[in-house]
Parts: C-alpha cells; sequence; structure tokens
C-alpha cells in the first residue's frame, strides 16, 4: 500500500495566511480581555462540545481547525489574563511575553543542547544568571527552566538528596535509596502541597517528614528545633499561599547549616518579593540557602509554563540531573544536563525578553504595584465589614464571609457573576476567599469594581467605597 506524501507545497503556499488569521483571532481575543466576563458564560461551556468529534481520517482544512478552536474554546477560556482574575496566583502575560512566546513558536527549537539552537542557549543562560541576580542570590548560582513549582522543587531536591547521601558516602544517583542512610526531612506545617508531591516523586515521601509549627500566619516558630543528624534537608518557604508571609530564613538557615542539612525554599511567587526593595526585607537570609524553587508564570507575567530551579552549586544539580551519552556534546553548558527533561522549549528566551524590557526598576515596581492593589482590596473587604484573616504583607488576601455555608455562597455568587474571579480555601480550619492579586495590568479601578461586585453579590450593596 502507497502511503500518500502530504502535500508540503500547498501547506507551505497557505501557511501566511494561517498564520495572519491567527494573530488576528488572537488580536481579537486580546481587544476585549479587560472587560469580558472573567469566567466563560454556561452556554460557551457548553458550546465546548462541538470540539468533541470523532478523530476524521482524512482530516479537515486547517482554516477551518483554527476557526473552529476560536469559535468554540475562545469563548469557554477563563480570562486570567486579564485585571480582575484573582485565583490560584496567576500572572497574566505581558505584552513582550506574548510577543516573544509567538517568536520562540516560530523558531520551534529544542533548548536541549546547544548545538540545537546557539540562541536558546546564549539566552538560557543570561536569563538564570539575570534571575539570580535580581533575587539577590550567590553568584555562579545555576539552574534550569522547567513546567513550575512542582518540578522546581522536585529538581532542587533531587539535586539535595544526592548531596547529603553523598556527605555520607552513598552514591544515590547510581544507588538509588535501597539500602541508603535514611534522608530526615523537615518542613513547616503550612508548606505547600507542592513541595509534598515533590519529596514523593524523588522518593523522600510525602508523609514522612518532621513538621516544624507555624504561627498564626503560617511563619515557621524558630525556636525549639529538633536536633537533625545525619543526612537531612530543611524546606522553607517564601510566600505562603494563603497569608504571603516568609518564614524567618536567617535563623532557620543558621540552625540547619549547623546540622549539616541542606535547605531548599519553595518560593514559587513569594521569591519574587526580593525584587523589590519594599519588600525583600521579608525574605532577609534568604540567599544564604542552598537552593530555591520559583515560578516565572506568576509573579513576572510569562506566559505558561515557566518554572526555575536554582542551585547555589551547579555541580550538585549537575550531578543529579546529567545524561551523559557517546551521541550527546559534553562541551559547555547543556541544558539538558541541569534539568529533569531532556527535550525542551526555549523558555529562558521568554524570560529573558520580560526582564530586558521590565529592567530592575520594572520588576521592583510590578512587585510593589501589585502589593498596593491587595492592601486596597483588603480595605474594601473591611470596610464593608467582612473579616481579612491574614496580615496583608504581600499580594495574598484571606477574606472570611461569617460561616463557611454563606462564605461557599458569597465566592459561588462572585465567580457566576463574572465581574471578578476569587478562589476557595481554608484557612486556620475556616472556610474563606483568597485573592492574589498577580497580573501586571490591574489597576485600582479594577480593584473597586471587584470590591464593588463582591458588596453586591453579597447582599452589602454595590456603593464604591
Amino acid at each position: 500500500m502507497t502511503v500518500p506524501a502530504p502535500d508540503v507545497d500547498a501547506a507551505l503556499a497557505g501557511r501566511p495566511a494561517l498564520l495572519a488569521d491567527a494573530c488576528q483571532r488572537a488580536l481579537r481575543y486580546l481587544e476585549d480581555l479587560a472587560e469580558r466576563r472573567v469566567a466563560p458564560a454556561p452556554e460557551a461551556v457548553a458550546a465546548l462540545g462541538r470540539l468533541d468529534f470523532a478523530l476524521p481520517a482524512p482530516g479537515l482544512a486547517a482554516p477551518e481547525v483554527l476557526s473552529m478552536l476560536d469559535e468554540f474554546g475562545s469563548p469557554a477560556t477563563v480570562a486570567s489574563g486579564g485585571p480582575r482574575y484573582f485565583g490560584f496566583v496567576t500572572g497574566g502575560a505581558l505584552p513582550v511575553a506574548q510577543a516573544a512566546a509567538w517568536l520562540i513558536a516560530a523558531w520551534d527549537q529544542n533548548a536541549a543542547l546547544s548545538v540545537m539552537s546557539p540562541a536558546a542557549a546564549l539566552l538560557d543562560a543570561v536569563a538564570l544568571r539575570w534571575v539570580g541576580e535580581l533575587l539577590g542570590l550567590p553568584a555562579g548560582t545555576g539552574g534550569c527552566f522547567v513546567t513550575g513549582a512542582t518540578m522546581a522543587n522536585a529538581t532542587c531536591l533531587a539535586a539535595a538528596r544526592d548531596a547529603v547521601l553523598t556527605r555520607h558516602g552513598w552514591d544515590a544517583a547510581g544507588q538509588g535509596l535501597v539500602g541508603a542512610p535514611p534522608v530526615t526531612v523537615v518542613v513547616g506545617a503550612q508548606a505547600h502541597a507542592t513541595v509534598r508531591k515533590a519529596l514523593g516523586l524523588v522518593g523522600l515521601g510525602r508523609d514522612r517528614a518532621r513538621v516544624l509549627p507555624v504561627d498564626d500566619q503560617g511563619r515557621v516558630l524558630p525556636r525549639s528545633l529538633p536536633p537533625v543528624n545525619g543526612p537531612a534537608l530543611v524546606c522553607l518557604q517564601a510566600g505562603n499561599v494563603n497569608s504571603g508571609v516568609s518564614d524567618p530564613f536567617a535563623p532557620l538557615i543558621t540552625w540547619a547549616h549547623d546540622h549539616g542539612a541542606w535547605v531548599h525554599v519553595d518560593g514559587a511567587f513569594g521569591l519574587w518579593a526580593a525584587a523589590a526593595p519594599a519588600t525583600a526585607g521579608q525574605v532577609t537570609g534568604i540567599a544564604e540557602a542552598d537552593s530555591w524553587a520559583t515560578d516565572a508564570h506568576k509573579w513576572l507575567n510569562t506566559t505558561y509554563d515557566c518554572g526555575i530551579a536554582l542551585v547555589r552549586d551547579p555541580a550538585a544539580l549537575q550531578s543529579a540531573m546529567a545524561a551523559p551519552a557517546a551521541y550527546l556534546p559534553g562541551a559547555g553548558r547543556q541544558a539538558m544536563h541541569f534539568a529533569p527533561q531532556s527535550s525542551q522549549r526555549a523558555r529562558g528566551a521568554e524570560v529573558w525578553a520580560v526582564l530586558a524590557t521590565l529592567g530592575r526598576d520594572g520588576v521592583a515596581d510590578l512587585v510593589d504595584r501589585t502589593c498596593r492593589l491587595a492592601r486596597r482590596f483588603a480595605d474594601g473587604m473591611r470596610e464593608a465589614g467582612y473579616g481579612v484573616l491574614n496580615d496583608v504583607v504581600l499580594n495574598q488576601v484571606i477574606v472570611d464571609f461569617g460561616d463557611p455555608a454563606r462564605t461557599d455562597a458569597v465566592i459561588a455568587a462572585v465567580q457566576e457573576d463574572g465581574t471578578c474571579w476569587c478562589g476557595p480555601t481554608t484557612w486556620g480550619h475556616r472556610k474563606a476567599m483568597r485573592v492574589s492579586v498577580s497580573c501586571w495590568n490591574t489597576t485600582e479601578d479594577d480593584i473597586d469594581r471587584s470590591v464593588a461586585a463582591i458588596r453586591s453579590v453579597s447582599g452589602k450593596g454595590s456603593t464604591r467605597w
């Protein structure tokens, strides 16, 4: 049986028009992003069924497929890139991030090896250096780009696991964990779920860690710290996902290092506090840790997905991640030998574009401005008579509407209303609404409109405060 060759000439000839159509559709989508309802309408979600059909044998024309994606997919998206989406610490994509992502998609580079893409290799290295400098991390810190904080935590913890076992005479990379000395893991009681997930992924167990008590805001209490012996690693936190607070790094890191432990910091969004003078004091001492995990797609407002794993000793990271093979070039820094994945998109190029555009001052302003808007949001909730359960030290606000049933009802009504989007959480065993102000294009007017909408659907009236 002869398999017909694809019509390459026709595909090439149609590509300019197809990409131009995609560009115009994308621009139309972005035009009204700030004014559209944040959660999609129920009828738009129902219409997604039009995209669920039997896989066609001959295939559809590319322009028709693109049109279907736009007609049925675009209305059913959540306006998470807009200015009134306050869920999940999600940042919208800066225009330069979107533009760079489009160009990078056209490049279609595999950033695994420098020989595969000299441009991606250079931009990756520069972006990692800039991130380290911006966050005040030690010179020479190594790292890699991954999908998000879960994999960034797992990457750092794998390097930590291997390093602390090597100090005690065990080759974890070569021999695994069977028969290895047990590794003591210490976490705070408010450690994020992704840290526990990462501990499971690297074989250290989700549920066997020693848990340190925290204060009423979620900070680890740096007193009555337990003795730690043998191979050990301590996981601290920059930016509690509910309250926004960070652990007191200086005394905790000193204690951990005095006991020979590796210190890892989960800073998915909170690590960026170090980039702004007004908030840097909240993460004092963080540079003394051994590894750090963060996301660029949160507070830095790149596109998804873009996590960053950073390790003080690049050799420790390379030792845990390297995958040498006879056919792979080894000279110079090769991204695949510092990351869990081999093939990878050129995430560093987009981070480079964002940092080159914002500069130090722009990143600091982004952090400062969103923190200021979070405080404005909290003030509006208090004025409406609702309880704000956290000290609003960063961009997180936790709101209590009374009893659990009422809180659930208000959150559901807010999401249905569509003016803004806020999600549920539990804080101090109480149901609450969590507000995360992370987007570059949120304004004071967006905060005021959101507060008014919440007051309206909750029965407090719609008067601007």
